[in-house]
């Protein structure tokens, strides 16, 4: 089992950032690739990003990309996503996952471990 628990969530103007954070317990943190997830009101969930166990790869949904990165610290046993130029439309509750897979995952369904959320909301 791996417990997450996302934090770093908050009210912030269009513009601005946001620096979520995901700290895991449980098994050994760097055996998991990580992933954000996010799902607004009314909408399905959607991939955000994903990290490699080793950190070395990343994946970006091409509606983050160049605002937000993903990283993550092996040794405090936590992903991070930093959040820049935040518009309206990134208004959602945020999720973070850990996959046991070797292989960087983009599907929620290859995900084995999934956290309570985090909302952001990012008023214009």
């Amino acid at each position: 089992q791996v417990q997450l628990v996302e934090s770093g969530g908050g009210l912030v103007q269009a513009g601005g950032s946001l620096r979520l954070s995901c700290a895991a317990s449980g098994r050994t943190f760097g055996n998991y690739a990580m992933g954000w997830f996010r799902q607004a009101p009314g909408k399905e969930r959607e991939f955000v990003a994903a990290i490699s166990r080793s950190g070395l790869s990343t994946n970006y949904a091409d509606s983050v990309k160049g605002r937000f990165t993903i990283s993550r610290d092996n040794a405090k046993n936590t992903v991070y996503l930093q959040m820049n130029s935040l518009k309206p439309e990134d208004t959602a509750l945020y999720y973070c996952a850990a996959n046991a897979g070797l292989y960087i995952a983009t599907m929620g369904n290859e995900y084995d471990y999934w956290g309570q959320g985090t909302q952001v909301t990012v008023s214009s």
